[in-house]
């Protein structure tokens, strides 16, 4: 299966040009004029082109591969999947659980609640904007996950969202879920001292090669049909170090 891979440069609904050389030539590229609005309106404008990238790669057999600025734009990238009839699984690696809604989130802050929001819980703008019916709970595994708000851990457990803390586990055998697979990888779920460009480093963390190896065992499935990759800030990055930290984990994903 060839890949579509998809670059979405803004972070939650402002341009961020600082993402725009990570694409590759072949690379699609969003340019979403966004509308005046709240951010939730703006976000919901940009998800819903983003939905309609993932679902064109799908329908002629491609498997989309989006490179977006924050969690929030994985409703897109699902939004995209269902339109295409498909229901995978989603893996989501991460140092934070993204499970916050309005009532239990500590800062209000948008970028914690895009999980929530995709099964349903705390504001749907998002998913009304971009046609996205509630994901099933049954279909999500949050990994890592180590930084998690005391009403997050509240949420996840009210929703029985399976969770694994520790990536060790996944690497046993027949330890993965069945089915096809939607992989999210935002690059905070690596220790912070290897993945230093991040703008929420949480202390701990699994090493870049623990990463890498759940990301190999994921590809050998043969069952990924979707990716999506939270990035590094590269105005954080001006050696390069956090790029290549995380495309190294990557090629294990990509058989690179």
């Amino acid at each position: 299966m060839n890949d579509r891979t998809i670059l979405s440069p803004y972070f939650l609904d402002q341009p961020d040009d600082s993402l725009r050389p990570l694409a590759a030539p072949d690379w699609r590229v969003l340019d979403v004029a966004l509308p005046v609005g709240t951010p939730l309106e703006r976000m919901g404008h940009l998800y819903d082109a983003l939905a309609g990238e993932v679902a064109a790669a799908v329908a002629v057999g491609e498997r989309p591969v989006a490179f977006v600025g924050d969690c929030c734009a994985t409703i897109g990238v699902l939004a995209g999947l269902q339109r295409a009839g498909q229901q995978p699984t989603v893996v989501w690696l991460d140092a934070h659980g993204d499970f916050n809604t309005p009532d239990t989130s500590p800062s209000g802050f948008l970028g914690g609640m895009p999980l929530a929001m995709a099964v349903g819980l705390g504001d749907q703008t998002l998913l009304r904007a971009t046609g996205l019916r509630p994901w099933p709970t049954d279909k999500v595994l949050l990994v890592d996950g180590r930084d998690l708000d005391p009403g997050e851990r509240d949420n996840l457990a009210a929703a029985a969202i399976a969770h694994a803390p520790d990536i060790e586990t996944l690497l046993q055998p027949d330890a993965l879920p069945a089915g096809p697979l939607y992989v999210h990888f935002d690059v905070d779920i690596i220790d912070p001292a290897e993945m230093q460009a991040v703008h929420y480093p949480a202390p701990g963390g699994p090493a870049a090669q623990l990463v890498a190896d759940l990301l190999r065992a994921l590809a050998a499935t043969d069952r990924v049909v979707a990716v999506s990759v939270s990035t590094w800030d590269p105005a954080l990055d001006p050696d390069g170090h956090a790029q290549a930290v995380a495309q190294a984990a990557l090629n294990a994903l990509f058989g690179r």
